[in-house]
């Protein structure tokens, strides 16, 4: 069944067969209830709505309250920084877990957005910035970003496996050498600094609480975009491109497009994530689209889970945590040491992270109340008493 009889199919309410997706989806098209909620909204946005749990509000809650009672330091160091870095985590967890397109380049959208922001607003070097007004220059840095990522996803969505990993290393290795080496445009080694948010409303939006409830907005609007769409149709048809893109080519989807559009999706996030970044840091060098910070991104993502939404902040989280403190630990030249470490250990108990080890436990826990109700509910026969 091709796409566009399935598309016309759920218009009309027609009942038409199932399509078998790979793995253990499937795509019904059957009545238009199927689309649309008695309420009129639409079915993936209802499923969202009724997929918030009492721990998420819990979770948002305890990110309300956070800031309000820690020092100002551990709000800035480790609240902003984990939610700006988990943001660029997310477009990566969005590619790889949901699209199986694992793109190391995600760093290098974020780069671009943070370089943009310096070059079109304000920064220390004067005779490269053009002193835009904010309101222009963010819109202008996610749109160059994004087209970035098109461009990106144009050369790579073609290859698959290693081959998406090598090409988007090598064009991550290529804009460092870019930016290293090209001073009119980039400011060289010395990078742009003084790169400071805007003071809106009298805020000034780099003081910690400012900042971490700007970060914080923009990585529950991303989370919540996330979790809509991977169960929209497009997100059930990208999974099944991850599963089985020849299955799904033969069904009539078009494979490139969903590729190219997943990164244009996962591209706006990483480009926000890189102008929050960028304030917060208060500049922007080569050293923030180095080698190192391409293989971060991927480290804390897969920290805290490929196919969770959560589990780039969980692992921005654990990641930040073990940046800011292992150096009363250890030396800082072997914070990399600890982190390989850390990352061995969960690839090689849980390859879904460690949100994959909390859902191990749960299954094992409710496992043993089965077992534990089962025995209860089964009574022993008492034995006849002999006459004897």
């Amino acid at each position: 069944m091709s796409a566009a009889k399935w598309r016309r199919a759920m218009a009309t309410g027609a009942v038409a067969p199932a399509v078998a997706l790979p793995g253990r989806m499937q795509l019904v098209a059957s009545s238009p209830e199927r689309v649309r909620t008695r309420d009129g909204w639409p079915l993936a946005l209802q499923r969202w709505i009724d997929g918030i749990s009492a721990w998420q509000l819990a979770v948002l809650a305890g990110l309300v309250i956070f800031p309000l009672v820690v020092s100002p330091f551990i709000t800035f160091q480790i609240g902003a920084q984990a939610l700006a870095l988990g943001l660029i985590a997310l477009s990566l967890t969005f590619l790889g877990g949901y699209g199986g397109m694992v793109s190391l380049a995600q760093m290098t959208v974020a780069g671009i957005a943070g370089y943009a922001v310096a070059i079109l607003g304000s920064s220390s070097a004067a005779e490269i910035s053009l002193n835009w007004p904010w309101w222009l220059v963010v819109p202008c840095a996610v749109l160059i970003a994004t087209v970035c990522a098109a461009g990106i996803a144009w050369l790579s969505v073609r290859t698959e496996g290693i081959y998406t990993i090598m090409i988007t290393l090598a064009i991550g290795v290529a804009f460092f050498y870019l930016v290293l080496q090209n001073y009119s445009l980039f400011n060289g080694w010395q990078g742009l600094h003084k790169v400071y948010p805007p003071t809106v409303f009298g805020i000034n939006w780099r003081d910690p609480l400012p900042i971490y409830f700007l970060t914080l907005a923009c990585a529950l609007a991303s989370y919540a975009f996330i979790s809509y769409i991977v169960r929209s149709p497009f997100g059930i048809a990208l999974q099944g491109i991850r599963e089985n893109p020849r299955r799904m080519e033969s069904l009539g989807f078009n494979v490139v497009a969903h590729r190219v559009a997943a990164y244009v999706v996962a591209g706006v996030i990483a480009a926000i994530g890189g102008v929050l970044f960028v304030w917060y840091n208060g500049l922007i060098t080569p050293g923030s689209v180095g080698t190192s910070w391409l293989i971060n991104i991927l480290v804390i993502a897969v920290l805290g889970g490929m196919r969770h939404p959560i589990g780039p902040f969980l692992g921005a989280l654990i990641f930040v945590l073990l940046q800011t403190f292992a150096i009363d630990v250890i030396d800082r030249e072997r914070f990399n040491l600890v982190i390989g470490g850390v990352f061995l250990a969960i690839v090689l108990f849980s390859p879904d992270g460690l949100l994959g080890l909390w859902s191990f436990a749960r299954a094992r826990l409710a496992q043993s109340r089965a077992g534990i109700a089962r025995s209860s509910s089964v009574s022993i026969p008492s034995r006849p008493m002999s006459r004897h």
